[in-house]
């Protein structure tokens, strides 16, 4: 598989220091994006340190004697358990972090990342950051936010697009790194198809661009930087409100 890949990281037009954060650890073909939250600017200590501490496991997990800190789930395979011991170590890390310096009690990081391995796509995260596919130039969402609106959603099948609009906690997430001393991974795989195009988000890009625009933006874009560059515009257009990340991933088989 041939990977290509854009991103771009924006403070927005409200804030006035950015706590997104992404990284790329290129031989394992794993993409990250981070969106950091807490005050004095701790959540870019979080952010960062998310992405840091899953680096600094893959590594050492690359020997197959290591010892890991979890056990591993013989319901998953062995890419996923990698991946969810991964962001299960940087939970705890973050968190015991934040437990001994009380600058940074609080602190918290939503995360998702996309790991290739083969033919597939393993997608996993914590909070409401998002992955979307974009396909024969359709999009879709592959992940589901943890958060009170989706909760919700789940209480009130039945609730309209105007509720949702209007729903007054819909920015609360019910799940984030460094919350608790644990946390609940959320990891899925997917066949990859030549041509298929993968999108990671901050809420930043998909509480202020509608996944139609967002799929248009894609689509119509000549190369993967345009593409990442109209994103991060349609958000700041729109108001920018929050700091603003897009990696857009294309694979070709």
């Amino acid at each position: 598989m041939r990977i290509r890949y854009a991103a771009k990281t924006d403070v927005g037009m409200k804030r006035s220091h950015n706590e997104d954060y992404f990284s790329l650890i290129e031989d394992e073909k794993m993409f990250l994006v981070a969106d950091g939250m807490g005050g004095h600017a701790s959540g870019e200590v979080a952010s960062k340190l998310s992405a840091e501490v899953i680096s600094e496991f893959y590594q050492h997990s690359k020997d197959m004697d290591a010892t890991w800190p979890f056990r591993y789930d013989p319901s998953l395979s062995y890419p996923e358990n990698r991946m969810v011991a991964a962001i299960r170590l940087a939970n705890a890390r973050i968190f015991d972090t934040a437990q001994k310096n009380p600058n940074l009690r609080g602190m918290g990081t939503t995360i998702v990342g996309v790991m290739f391995v083969g033919e597939y796509a393993y997608v996993a995260h914590v909070g409401d950051s998002r992955c979307y596919r974009v396909a024969d130039g359709k999009i879709e969402q592959l992940t589901r936010d943890h958060s009170l609106l989706e909760d919700y959603k789940d209480a009130r099948p039945d609730m309209s697009e105007e509720e949702a609009k209007n729903f007054p906690h819909k920015n609360v997430i019910t799940r984030a790194l460094g919350m608790r001393d644990t946390v609940v991974v959320d990891i899925a795989k997917y066949q990859v198809h030549d041509g298929d195009m993968f999108l990671l988000c901050s809420d930043g890009l998909s509480g202020m661009v509608n996944d139609e625009a967002i799929q248009n933006k894609v689509v119509a874009a000549s190369n993967l930087e345009e593409a990442v560059a109209e994103l991060i515009d349609g958000a700041n257009r729109n108001g920018g409100n929050d700091n603003i990340t897009a990696m857009l991933i294309q694979c070709n088989l």
